[in-house]
């Protein structure tokens, strides 16, 4: 077992310090550096015991662990398609999940989830209950254990500690030099890599298709947040055909200004004279629009994927409600202005991505417009297919 003073340590994610992001990439690598000399013995002894390609029995697999100690809602939203995809090569599985309270929040109703192990987001301040929820995972027996982040040195202590007869994960190149998972074409988006690892893992056969973020919002939510949607949209006007969630919240440089905002949503009402949009209220409960839209407020994760469910699209900058809202299956446009689309974006379905490092606030709007009418043109188009009258939906004004 780890000693306490160094758990503290290593398993809290590295704090936010003053300065150019140079000097936070180097205070970084100065802490992965000193991980890695202080627990080298025992990454080398779980690296030597990972699974190789096609190294995974096809049968005897039943309890599954998936290890992603991480505090940030977009990386409990992206394990979706990896828990899926346990789901169906394990049918009759159960699974365990190690992560954040939005990870409890979002997977611990579902059926084949059968606990979520929460560690604290302050470790430092909860060395008692970050212990035992660690030694109660180390109690649990697994036949097979995850670690579904490349590089995440708490993930591959975790997997160090659980007690599982196959260990699956990203190799290091330093310690795992003659792995013949480093030969392999790795997928860019994140989503993709734990569902890459686990199929060529996997010694039977695989789809090809990667499966969609997917919360599983139920019918009984969805209904009790279409109720307060159209309590929301009460004073809409009843031309309006279609209804459209702006979220304009993101974390640092990925933010875009309230000038911004209201630049691009008056062009977009402008273009879209029939889509009514809705404000998604971020955690601080503050409007960023200036409180000109019919807000939407919640501190429930499951809540706010539910209501986004009920929406016809949702456009908001690269962050975690962008990948919740696409996990909640509503056409997302998610706004790129720093980060890499191809890692990040939205993916599946009618869910894009925009780059705006070339665009003011007009073009991206214009585009987010175009987007949208080609969404709800290929929603008509289903229609007609199957049979069901759906009325047109001249979406974009006359030019």
């Amino acid at each position: 077992m780890i000693p306490v003073h160094i758990l503290r340590y290593l398993v809290t994610p590295p704090l936010a310090v003053a300065g150019s992001l140079k000097a936070v990439r180097a205070r970084d690598a100065w802490r992965r550096q000193a991980v890695a000399g202080v627990l080298g013995r025992m990454f080398r002894r779980v690296g030597a015991v990972l699974l190789e390609p096609g190294g995974l029995p096809t049968t005897g697999i039943h309890r599954v662990l998936v290890c992603r100690p991480n505090h940030r809602l977009g990386n409990s939203v992206l394990i979706s398609p990896l828990i899926s995809e346990i789901a169906a090569l394990y049918p009759g599985a159960e699974i365990d999940v190690l992560g954040s309270q939005a990870t409890k929040t979002l997977y611990a109703e579902r059926f084949r989830v059968h606990k979520v192990f929460v560690l604290p987001q302050k470790i430092a301040r909860h060395l008692w209950m970050s212990t035992r929820i660690l030694l109660a995972l180390r109690r649990c027996r697994y036949d097979l254990a995850i670690d579904a982040c490349h590089g995440s040195q708490s993930g591959r202590i975790v997997l160090a500690l659980s007690q599982a007869r196959y260990k699956l994960g990203f190799p290091d190149p330093a310690l795992n030099p003659d792995s013949a998972w480093h030969a392999l074409p790795w997928p860019n988006h994140l989503a993709h890599r734990g569902v890459f690892l686990l199929r060529k893992a996997y010694a039977g056969v695989t789809p090809s298709a990667y499966p969609p973020l997917n919360l599983e919002v139920t019918l009984g939510e969805r209904c009790q947040a279409a109720t307060v949607l159209t309590e929301i949209c009460g004073n809409v006007p009843k031309q309006r055909e279609a209804t459209v969630a702006i979220f304009p919240n993101a974390t640092g440089a990925k933010c875009y200004s309230e000038a911004w905002w209201t630049e691009f949503v008056d062009t977009f009402q402008l273009l879209c004279p029939r889509v009514a949009l809705v404000d998604m209220l971020a955690a601080h409960g503050r409007s960023q629009l200036g409180s000109r839209l019919p807000p939407f407020y919640s501190q429930s994760l499951r809540r706010l994927a539910a209501m986004i469910a009920c929406m016809d699209g949702f456009i908001s900058a690269d962050c975690g409600v962008m990948h919740l809202a696409a996990a909640s299956g509503t056409p997302t446009l998610g706004l790129f202005s720093v980060t890499d689309p191809v890692k990040y974006a939205p993916y599946g379905g009618a869910n894009a991505a925009l780059d705006t490092r070339e665009l003011d606030a007009v073009s991206a709007a214009a585009a987010a417009a175009q987007w949208f009418a080609g969404v709800m043109a290929a929603r008509a188009s289903a229609a007609d297919t199957k049979g069901t009258v759906e009325p047109a939906r001249a979406l974009l004004a006359a030019s």
